[in-house]
């Protein structure tokens, strides 16, 4: 596939990172040279320096036989008028748009073809802060992830000492928690991936990917750890995009202080807020924390443009006492080098949002992608096509289908209706754990984990529709 990315800030350089490893032709464009070259030495791709939204710029990028635009720029306007110049006079198949600004995203009749033409417009603070009010709401996680429109869910926690299932065999589940199905999908011991099987002993420590139907995740997961208190008193530090939209989405669930070290920003803050309390100071500050007691917070989250001052004030809360402590971090040497210690999430907003993106571009019906673990391992929910003749997978049990080791068959949805219509209502919406028993069929949503993306395209290739069904 050839595509066209513009911008090459952070948005832009992990999807490109994603999708070239994928024997894409890729070209990247940015007004930057400099950071346009680094990127090159990175990475097999072609760059151009240049106006993103410019005409002559994206007909040398080769938007005339382009398949693709992903229009990820710092500014909203570039993203729109690229999206509309590409469509206008190019008749570029595919455009996506980075839409930061609720003044553009609140009003969807401006992306239609006859307007700027946007196929799909994504933004990744929004993604961000539902992501951490995921993390919230169950305090226990790592990763909290959900498919076919919020019938299945993905939790990653770390198993303790003293949990259940903890020293035993994964099979043990079933006998612990009879009335409830669920898979573990995935477990990485010392960054190292381990293929559950059930003689699997799973040891304290272990990162472990517990999937099984929304309902019942909590119940799985007490099996693997202690659950913590609910979280009442959040303290979040950096009052940027993601600070304000994740205190406006939570303050009338919890206690919610909000620290920004900029007056004029926090007096923003504090007239656009209802409940939150907003105070102005440094991310850093001990005699702040000290006075707004993060010694009480059940939840600290750093969220500023530093990734320096997001590490330190999250280490820093948690020595004061904050019972569990997030941090925004861009760079994925420091989140893979901090998570785990004193940090208990680390989140990268590229990696979080990039997911959105990667289900327009895999191929196949794919309709969810999760990057898990900073982008090591990914979860995709694809939607099942054909008949037994023209597709590898349709009629077949899963211990019949092609073994790709690194992939599991984590669970099916059946019966899910199109997008767009309700899930609830007559039609009967089934969550099934996949065992080697398991048939899949035409319209099933099955959810694969695979420890390595490099695995992905042979996924993709066993869940594709042959030209007989064409």
């Amino acid at each position: 596939m050839k595509i066209i990315i513009l911008g090459a800030g952070q948005v832009g350089t992990s999807v490109a990172e994603n999708l070239v490893s994928e024997a894409n032709d890729i070209i990247v464009v940015d007004s930057d040279a400099t950071r346009l070259a680094l990127l090159q030495e990175r990475f097999d791709l072609r760059t151009l320096v240049g106006n993103a939204s410019s005409p002559s710029v994206l007909r040398l990028a080769g938007a005339d036989d382009a398949d693709m635009l992903i229009a990820v720029t710092q500014s909203d306007q570039t993203n729109l008028c690229a999206c509309k110049t590409a469509h206008a006079l190019f008749n570029l198949p595919t455009r996506i748009a980075r839409v930061r600004s609720t003044d553009f995203s609140d009003f969807a009749e401006l992306f239609t073809p006859e307007n700027f033409a946007v196929d799909f417009s994504i933004c990744p603070e929004q993604i961000v802060t539902d992501y951490i009010v995921k993390l919230i709401e169950v305090p226990e996680a790592l990763q909290v992830l959900e498919f076919a429109r919020g019938q299945v869910s993905l939790v990653a926690v770390r198993a303790f000492e003293g949990g259940p299932l903890v020293g035993h065999p994964i099979r043990d589940l079933r006998r612990h928690i009879p009335q409830v199905d669920a898979r573990v999908a995935a477990i990485f011991r010392k960054d190292t991936p381990i293929i559950p099987e059930g003689d699997t002993v799973i040891h304290a420590g272990d990162e472990v990917f517990c999937l099984a139907a929304t309902k019942n995740i909590r119940q799985v997961m007490r099996e693997l750890r202690r659950m913590d208190k609910p979280v009442k008193r959040i303290m979040i530090v950096g009052g940027g995009n993601i600070g304000y939209r994740l205190a406006r989405a939570i303050e009338r669930d919890y206690q919610v202080k909000l620290i920004d070290h900029s007056r004029r920003r926090a007096e923003w803050l504090a007239e656009n807020m209802s409940q939150t309390l907003v105070l102005q100071g440094d991310a850093t500050d001990e005699r702040l924390f000290e006075n707004e007691n993060v010694d009480q917070m059940d939840l600290f989250i750093a969220l500023t443009n530093d990734d320096e001052n997001n590490i330190m004030a999250a280490l820093l809360a948690k020595r004061m006492g904050a019972r569990r402590v997030v941090s925004l971090i861009n760079r994925r040497a420091y989140a893979e080098l901090v998570q785990g210690g004193q940090i208990d999430v680390a989140i990268s907003p590229a990696q979080t949002s990039i997911g959105v993106l990667l289900a327009h571009v895999r191929r196949g019906d794919v309709a969810a992608v999760h990057s898990l673990r900073r982008g090591a391992a990914e979860a995709l929910e694809l939607v099942v096509h054909g008949d037994e003749k023209s597709s590898q997978v349709v009629g077949r049990r899963i211990d019949e289908l092609p073994v790709i080791k690194g992939a599991t068959i984590g669970a099916i949805v059946r019966g899910l209706p199109e997008p767009g219509a309700p899930v609830a209502g007559g039609r009967s919406v089934k969550v099934i754990m996949a065992h080697h028993d398991t048939v899949i069929e035409s319209g099933d949503h099955v959810i694969v984990f695979v420890v390595s993306k490099n695995l992905v395209p042979k996924v993709e290739r066993l869940f594709q529709v042959g030209f007989a069904f064409l």
